[in-house]
């Protein structure tokens, strides 16, 4: 068997175990997580709670994390799912309701996880109290894109990547800007 083929072959199989996972822990958490994260709503109340309560800091931290979920949604969303056709998990795989509610778009890559780190790592290089408290929520986020059957993990990898991208080059910008006018 090559390469790639092992490779969706260990994808289809964890898409099929993450999915199947059944727990009361996993019926109580990420149900609201998923809600919370549709629209980036709860990046942008993080925003505002770090903004708030992180005086300078926190307002550039925001900032930095509304800029990098922004280039990340734009990367993910209007990019790479313009570029890569995948179809959804199939629904068999799902045995939970969480399965009707999916997206309609390609399922490559997962534009709610790059836009969770994104956010999330332009926020903690900028003001690390601000990352640690937004690292579980971003985990969180991840794990229910794959539970609820939208994504298989390899479209939450190269969505992270996305958003990790997507905060070194907000991170860099400012620089980059600097040395070319100057």
């Amino acid at each position: 068997m090559d390469v790639l083929a092992s490779l969706r072959n260990g994808d289809h199989r964890l898409t099929r175990r993450m999915a199947a996972w059944d727990s009361a822990w996993a019926r109580q958490v990420l149900p609201p997580v998923e809600e919370a994260a549709e629209h980036t709503k709860l990046w942008w109340a993080a925003a505002v709670a770090i903004a708030t309560t992180g005086g300078w800091r926190g307002g550039k931290a925001a900032a930095a994390g509304i800029t990098a979920m922004a280039v990340a949604e734009l990367l993910s969303n209007g990019v790479a799912k313009q570029l890569v056709e995948r179809r959804r998990p199939p629904k068999e795989w799902v045995p939970h309701d969480d399965v009707e509610d999916r997206p309609g778009s390609s399922s490559f890559p997962s534009g709610h996880t790059a836009a969770a780190v994104a956010f999330t790592a332009a926020a903690g290089l900028t003001w690390p109290r601000a990352g640690a408290a937004c690292a579980l929520p971003m985990a969180l986020v991840a794990v229910e894109r794959v539970h609820s059957g939208a994504h298989y993990p390899s479209d939450v990898a190269v969505g992270a990547a996305i958003g990790v991208a997507a905060a070194a080059l907000v991170r860099a910008t400012p620089r980059l800007v600097t040395r070319h006018v100057g």
